[in-house]
């Protein structure tokens, strides 16, 4: 056999996911822990009017996937975002979107591993965090290092859990709404909506403080444009996934959120805990807290899974493309980036033991991680807007591809400039409010550092 024949399957993943494996990939990165604690981080800001506010922000995330898709479609590719980053805008664009995909879920990763040690303490209060947080990291790196159908096949079930317990939260919900289930048949109906202050309790300005949190919570829905480089038939599972992903998410979002903010006072939900629990509760399930606990667990579990996938596939396509050191663009015989994911999983890890070790010595530092987290908020915004811009460019360059095209972007060029000047919006908004400011700058000073490294590697190559 050939040098080159041996060496071919280097940079080539095997494309075995299938658009049903896609779509819960996608939907595992999206719904986090955030929401089955009662997302009352966003509804604080804004009360009952959180619903506008996650479908508003739902509206930038169709236009969003819908030119992520209309790009995917003709050039499907591992990163494919990053690739369009690189050859629509500007090289830099790529750099900073793969970077940063590596940045934010290294970071979510830490968190939901630290956040999987709680959970797994309502079962054995008595075993020790970091055992607990090695056998989760150990676990899921055996996961990924399997092999991509291994990683799609666990992260299905995770996202199915999830999925399922939502559709249940809502269903119930309704039926105590409007029927008085678990209310001695009594309806609560709809007067929580507006009986506490009013429909914008929070104003203008609470309601556009909730639009970046909400950013931060849809964030990793595209998760799809980096497992395209490993579909089984990209174009079929691309347009599936891209056609069904959104509307399932705003369902699930918008519908929990419904039932939450219709059931409880929004200006109570901060005393209840998670409304998860208390909904099942209601209704006369016993074990409600263990059952919630349990999904909460594997949401988590769900969260750090879908991070060491995507940053792991990041740094694998920075190798390839001679931005990262080469050892990163190995296979292993399952063709997986090996080398790629034991460096992600090794820098949850070290994350992971760097926080237990601050938290001993010192509890207040526990809010400087919150801080960390949420820097990431930034970074996973960049490929947003790499995707919004990238695909004005890819229309005049690609014209006689989209000719026949099945699934072009609706109202081009208008839905790209809608979703940009709405992210901007939320940006200055992020920078305005005390809350997220200093996690804000945080992700400015991270893009900034890898824009001087950038510049300064081109400098160097170039003499």
């Amino acid at each position: 056999m050939s040098k080159d024949s041996n060496e071919q399957p280097k940079n080539h993943l095997n494309r075995s996911l299938t658009s049903g494996q896609m779509e819960m990939i996608a939907l595992g990165g999206t719904i986090g822990v955030g929401l089955f604690m009662g997302s009352t981080s966003t509804i604080k800001w804004t009360g009952p009017s959180v619903l506008l506010a996650y479908a508003f922000v739902g509206i930038v995330l169709y236009a969003v996937m819908r030119a992520l898709g209309e790009m995917i479609y003709i050039k499907p590719g591992t990163g494919s975002f990053a690739d369009y980053a690189t050859d629509y805008i500007h090289p830099l664009a790529g750099y900073l979107t793969k970077w940063s995909n590596i940045f934010q879920y290294i970071v979510v990763g830490i968190s939901e591993v630290i956040a999987v040690t709680q959970y797994l303490n309502y079962w054995w209060p008595n075993l020790p965090d970091w055992v607990s947080g090695l056998v989760v990291v150990i676990t899921l790196t055996l996961a990924n290092l399997a092999s991509a159908k291994a990683y799609g096949t666990l992260e299905f079930y995770f996202a199915l859990i999830k999925v399922v317990t939502i559709i249940l939260m809502i269903i119930m919900g309704l039926a105590v709404i409007f029927l008085g289930f678990g209310n001695n048949w009594q309806p609560l109906g709809l007067s929580n909506l507006w009986a506490h202050g009013g429909f914008f309790p929070g104003g203008f300005k609470g309601f556009m403080f909730s639009l970046s949190i909400i950013v931060g919570s849809y964030q990793g829905i595209e998760l799809l444009g980096i497992t395209a480089g490993e579909a089984a038939n990209p174009k079929h599972a691309i347009v599936a996934a891209v056609k069904s992903i959104v509307w399932r998410i705003l369902i699930f979002y918008i519908g929990a959120i419904f039932v939450i903010v219709t059931i409880y006072p929004w200006d109570q939900l901060a005393a209840i805990g998670s409304p998860f629990v208390e909904t099942f509760s209601k209704v006369g399930i016993a074990g409600a807290a263990g059952i919630i606990n349990f999904v909460v667990l594997t949401a988590a579990m769900s969260g750090a899974n879908s991070g060491i996938y995507s940053s792991s596939r990041m740094l694998f396509k920075l190798s390839i493309d001679h931005e990262a050191p080469k050892i990163f663009s190995k296979l292993s015989k399952h063709v997986v980036p090996n080398i790629a994911i034991l460096a992600i999983s090794g820098g949850i890890l070290l994350g992971f033991i760097l926080n237990i070790i601050l938290t001993s010595l010192n509890k207040n530092t526990a809010n400087l991680f919150v801080v960390v987290y949420s820097s990431s908020v930034l970074p996973g915004m960049v490929p947003w807007f790499v995707i919004l811009i990238s695909e004005l460019r890819f229309r005049r360059q690609n014209a006689h591809e989209l000719t026949d095209h099945p699934f072009k972007m609706p109202l081009y060029p208008f839905s790209n400039y809608f979703a940009i000047i709405s992210l901007v919006v939320i940006m200055i908004f992020m920078f305005i409010n005390p809350d997220t400011r200093v996690s804000v700058s945080v992700g400015a000073v991270f893009l900034l550092i890898l824009t001087a490294v950038f510049f300064s590697r081109n400098k160097k190559a170039k003499n």
